[in-house]
């Protein structure tokens, strides 16, 4: 069986660090970072989601604070509730929970350029992705950095490596590519337009999807000694969580391989835990310039 990246004990490590740093950071400055979450309609994943981000800042000492409008709530609402986050001094990131009620998901982007930028710490903004790209990764999405942090946890080289990634969202994919890229290894990314994915994803040496597919990820479409990072969010047909990949049919083909749960979700909260203390510092020492 390969190696499994455990990323809830890895997160667990992480956050353990952050609180010690929070800890004398309030100590230094008389305040507590702060993260502010802004959740659109009654989607139960979502609610679960923002509640398990509420508990991880409780347990790390980031002051949280809830944002909840309603399903029918119009766009300028939701920029206006935006907006008045942006101003707030103790409020040191914004999350938006995604996705948003269906008639506002088409105007998802131009909502999230609403935050700002210094508070961006989902890492979605134009301005954060152009940092990524040009190789700060100080705000860069969760979830690829999470991804990435896993990987240098567990020692996994990825410098030279062909890199395969089926999915190309400013979530995970595009971030991914530039990360990947710092790093030395020779990425190809692939969509629901790609002629012979299996091709792609048999040459594979780390493979990340995040699809969204039960058992997308077989036997069959990996090589021997491939490194497997799933970020799928699935149920299977009996109800249980589970990624895009058959994890029993693989886990012994594969180098290393990160289960769900436990694996990828984990590290995404730790991320935007460290995303926050980041700018919290960082307006910190603004703060005192000024």
């Amino acid at each position: 069986m390969g190696l499994i990246l455990d990323g809830k004990k890895t997160s667990e490590k992480i956050k353990l660090e952050l609180q010690e740093k929070i800890i004398q950071s309030v100590k230094l400055h008389d305040r507590h970072p702060g993260l502010s979450t802004i959740l659109v309609g009654e989607d139960a994943a979502s609610k679960m989601y923002v509640d398990m981000k509420i508990k991880a800042c409780d347990q790390v000492g980031i002051t949280s604070k809830s944002v909840h409008l309603p399903e029918n709530c119009s766009f300028s609402q939701l920029v206006a509730a935006i907006d008045e986050i942006n101003y707030m001094d103790d409020i040191d990131g914004i999350l938006l929970q995604l996705p948003l009620p269906p008639h506002l998901r088409n105007r998802t982007d131009e909502i999230v350029q609403k935050i700002s930028p210094e508070k961006d710490v989902d890492g979605l903004s134009p301005y954060t992705i152009g940092l990524t790209t040009m190789g700060d990764e100080t705000y860069t999405a969760a979830t690829p950095k999470g991804m990435i942090r896993l990987l240098e946890e567990y020692d996994i080289k990825i410098e030279g490596k062909e890199v395969v990634i089926v999915n190309r969202s400013i979530i995970i994919g595009k971030p991914l590519v530039m990360m990947f890229l710092k790093r030395n290894g020779t990425v190809t990314v692939c969509h629901t337009r790609t002629k012979d994915l299996d091709f792609h994803m048999r040459r594979a040496d780390i493979l990340v999807t995040g699809v969204g597919r039960v058992n997308f990820v077989t036997k069959d479409r990996i090589k021997e000694g491939v490194v497997y990072i799933d970020a799928g969010i699935n149920r299977d047909e009996k109800g249980k969580l589970c990624g895009d990949a058959d994890f029993e049919g693989i886990k012994d083909k594969c180098t290393a391989i990160t289960p769900v749960p436990g694996g990828v979700g984990p590290m995404t909260i730790a991320m935007l835990l460290e995303n926050t203390y980041l700018s919290f510092l960082k307006r910190i020492r603004a703060e005192k310039k000024a």
